[in-house]
């Protein structure tokens, strides 16, 4: 395909990167907050969690239904009333007085990201073909994930100085002037879809997207197993329902036909899997980092720079290894990497351990994502009409947001489950469960940060109520690095066996641009 850029292009395409970063940044910027969140509101593990999702839960809940009104109704109109709603957003968010508060505000905030996030992708598709579209999708991936890794180190920097509500708070310039360029140098109209927006497709979207993810997070609270079971069923409901309509409609939401071509799904899911792990490994390191190795928010930040780093560097590698050895390749260069970084995190990271071994982590996490992001991407970008760009762009920022959602969702889950049992183990064999009252056990096994808070209340005990945390956080953590390295070798082993080598790749490439003209 011939190579082709708009006017002005290092301006649109620094317009766009900026947009997603403010998006990305948000997603990040909670984790290293979180014991302070904990300790400020006296949260349970579940609400923690729920926190740190529920920026990913607005963002993978809306991006469908508000790409698709994007193709329909002007891109540039999306991203710059995402950008502005941001705003509020944020410093609803920084100033939230419970904890309950904060989760809505980072709902909305995310809401907020899918109006503007999806269409940064469709528009680098609209506007850049050919090599030059590969190169700007591995710049967009490339710095999207790294700010996403620097989140942490702003948010422990500014936690030196300031208290938790700081972090949602430093979005805030970055949103102001991404909203300046976009609508200064960003075109208004670049082939925009003419049919309806299906609607009820839109709502549907939404229902089954955010019971998903609320299901995965209630299913290890004591008393919610229900509610999990209910929500996992309207999921699934939905799921059903969705697919039904989109095969019935005459303008689909989601072309079903299009997400039927193999490049297309499979890249869907190969995304899906390497962006959440890339996530989930932030939510459980920055955690491990501050409860069991005691490090500050600001070294807990600066921790994470390898990945950071490593992602900057390696995504341009990665644009060229596309076009010389295909995408699937690529991919699986990237996944073994991940699997490298979660084996690292499962077998080295231990209490007391030197640097180098966090280090690595981050730094095999950050390899892996840089090679696998850029072709993840690209070919969803690749095997769709441009009119259904913002579909592509929409599944492109499910990768990163559902996969989050889920991932972090279910390392939270296994990080409460395993944390519970750990601790509730250690009551049982202590030998003073007699003298421990049902508050304190509930107190001791709702989260690290709610035993810390009441070891600070039994100075004779502190130590070993301490102690005690660490070793349950540890148990619970390596369920979660555990399930980690399950998923990329699940995804690895259906890219392996199911996406197209080179040759048959660009022939099926050519064959669906033919279909669509």
């Amino acid at each position: 395909m011939e190579s082709s850029s708009p006017k002005r292009a290092g301006l649109v395409l620094t317009a766009l990167i900026l947009v997603a970063a403010v998006a990305n940044l948000n997603l990040a910027v909670a984790n290293v907050a979180l014991p302070d969140i904990g300790k400020a509101f006296g949260s349970s593990q579940t609400t923690l969690n729920l926190i740190a999702v529920g920026y990913s839960l607005g963002l993978a809940t809306s991006v469908l239904y508000l790409g698709a009104l994007g193709d329909r109704y002007g891109r540039k109109m999306m991203l710059l009333l995402g950008m502005g709603l941001s705003i509020p957003a944020s410093l609803l968010a920084g100033f939230a007085p419970s904890d309950g508060v904060l989760f809505v505000a980072r709902l909305f905030g995310g809401v907020a990201a899918g109006m503007a996030f999806p269409t940064t992708l469709a528009l680098i598709t609209a506007l850049w073909s050919g090599n030059d579209r590969t190169r700007s999708i591995a710049l967009w991936s490339a710095i999207g994930g790294a700010i996403a890794s620097l989140g942490p180190l702003l948010s422990g920097a500014l936690l030196e100085q300031f208290d938790w509500g700081s972090v949602f708070l430093v979005t805030l310039p970055l949103a102001a002037l991404a909203l300046f360029l976009a609508w200064r140098y960003v075109p208004a109209h670049v082939n925009e879809n003419t049919e309806p927006v299906d609607n009820l497709g839109g709502i549907l979207s939404v229902l089954l997207v955010a019971a998903l993810v609320l299901g995965i997070n209630l299913a290890p609270v004591p008393g919610k197993g229900s509610l999990a079971i209910g929500l996992g069923i309207v999921a699934l409901a939905a799921t059903a329902a969705f697919v039904m309509r989109q095969r019935r409609t005459s303008s689909p939401l989601y072309d079903l036909e299009v997400a039927k071509r193999r490049i297309f799904w499979v890249a869907a899911c190969a995304g899906i899997i390497v962006f959440g792990s890339l996530m989930g490994a932030m939510f459980i390191g920055q955690q491990f980092l501050q409860n069991v190795l005691d490090y500050s928010t600001l070294d807990s930040g600066l921790a994470i720079l390898p990945a950071a780093a490593f992602m900057v560097v390696v995504a341009p590698r990665s644009a060229k290894l596309v076009e010389a050895r295909g995408a699937r390749f690529t991919l699986l260069i990237g996944y073994v990497f991940c699997v490298l970084g979660f084996l690292t995190m499962l077998l080295l990271w231990k209490e007391s351990i030197s640097y180098w071994k966090v280090g690595l982590g981050y730094a095999f996490i950050g390899i892996g994502v840089g090679f696998a992001g850029t072709p993840a991407s690209h070919s969803l970008t690749g095997s769709v009409p441009v009119k259904r760009a913002g579909m592509a762009s929409g599944t492109a920022d499910l990768q990163r947001d559902l996969g989050g959602a889920i991932m972090q969702s279910i390392f939270g889950a296994l990080l409460t489950a395993g944390y519970a049992a750990a601790a509730s183990a250690a009551i049982a064999s202590s030998g003073e469960s007699a003298k421990v009252t049902e508050n304190i056990e509930g107190e001791l096994t709702k989260s690290f940060s709610s035993a810390a808070d009441l070891a600070s209340q039994y100075p004779r005990h502190s130590e070993q109520i301490v102690a005690a945390a660490k070793a349950s956080f540890l148990q619970g953590d390596q369920w979660a690095y555990l399930a980690g390295i399950i998923a990329i070798l699940l995804g690895g082993a259906l890219v392996f066996f199911r996406f197209p080598k080179k040759d048959q790749e660009q022939a099926l490439l050519a064959q669906y641009h033919a279909e669509d003209t």
